[in-house]
């Protein structure tokens, strides 16, 4: 009876630590058993774990192995993680796993890496995925970048947030600006400094507004009974201002007397020819009353 207690205590043990077991737990097995499918490691959880062939690799080797033997023996200590429980069966690998899944890259989420490698567009970062994440260069600050080495260096352990994820085309986009406080933009400055800065730039768009007006105003064509009452005063103001002539130039003046001198001289000619017609016309006279005397 006391036997038959202690088993169920045993499994119940067992159950209980197979279930606190999850998936991607590192745990450093020995080899108790090996066999043309796999083999047997104790992990420290009271029962065995098993490691299928297909999860066996072989270091500085990337093929699949062919044989157990060739790769693990009894009592040899390896590493190795969870692959998956099920009805209290844990199942291994030593195939490192990812820390991310394409299932669990969320946009928006904030992640941790290490860049390791530099590009002219953005630098790569290692985030534990099946692809590293790309920062580009418009994504490093909020100024400008002139290059991606101006603020990240190969090694850098960095923080970034997750901007975008496509699977299909394993792209994992990454920003640091993101995750930096935007610059403080001029109109939230403490108003002290700002208040000079905005009166001078008010009386300079005023000053510009009345240029602009003035030009329109000129450039616009009036139509009758338009006008204003400033330009109505500034015509009253001109009609009551004396003219003032103008004093003439010496070409001018030339001119004058030349015309003056070419009007006496027809003046004269004209006088001369009524002259000579009234004198032919008395000799016409006297001719005349002295024939009809005679006759």
């Amino acid at each position: 009876m006391e036997s038959s207690v202690a088993a169920d205590t045993d499994r119940t043990i067992e159950s209980n630590q197979t279930d606190e077991i999850k998936a991607k737990m590192h745990f450093t097995g020995t080899v108790v058993k090996t066999g043309l499918a796999g083999a047997i490691l104790d992990i420290g959880v009271g029962r065995p774990a098993v490691i299928h062939i297909s999860q066996i690799v072989a270091e500085g080797v990337e093929q699949p192995i062919k044989r157990v033997e060739d790769v693990l023996k009894v009592g040899q200590k390896v590493d190795v993680w969870v692959k998956k429980t099920k009805d209290n069966r844990v199942e291994l690998t030593m195939i490192k796993p990812l820390d991310l899944e394409w299932r669990d890259i969320k946009k928006g989420m904030t992640v941790k890496g290490q860049v390791v490698r530099l590009e002219k567009f953005g630098a790569f970062v290692e985030i534990g995925a099946e692809r590293p994440g790309l920062i580009h260069i418009s994504e490093m600050a909020h100024g400008y970048v002139r290059q991606p080495s101006d603020v990240v260096k190969e090694g850098d352990e960095v923080e970034a947030q997750v901007i975008d994820v496509n699977r299909k085309k394993k792209q994992i986009k990454l920003s640091l600006k993101a995750l930096q406080p935007e610059p403080v933009k001029e109109e939230e400055l403490p108003r002290v400094f700002t208040e000079p800065v905005r009166k001078d730039r008010e009386k300079d768009k005023d000053k510009d507004k009345d240029k602009s007006a003035r030009r329109k105003k000129a450039k616009a064509p009036r139509q009758r009974g338009q006008e204003s009452f400033a330009d109505v005063d500034e015509l009253i103001a001109t009609v009551n201002e004396p003219e003032k002539e103008a004093e003439p130039t010496a070409m001018e003046i030339a001119l004058r007397e030349a015309m003056e001198r070419a009007k006496a001289r027809k003046q004269e000619e004209k006088s001369r020819k009524t002259k000579g017609v009234s004198q032919q016309q008395e000799d016409i006279l006297s001719r005349t009353l002295e024939n009809k005397v005679q006759s």
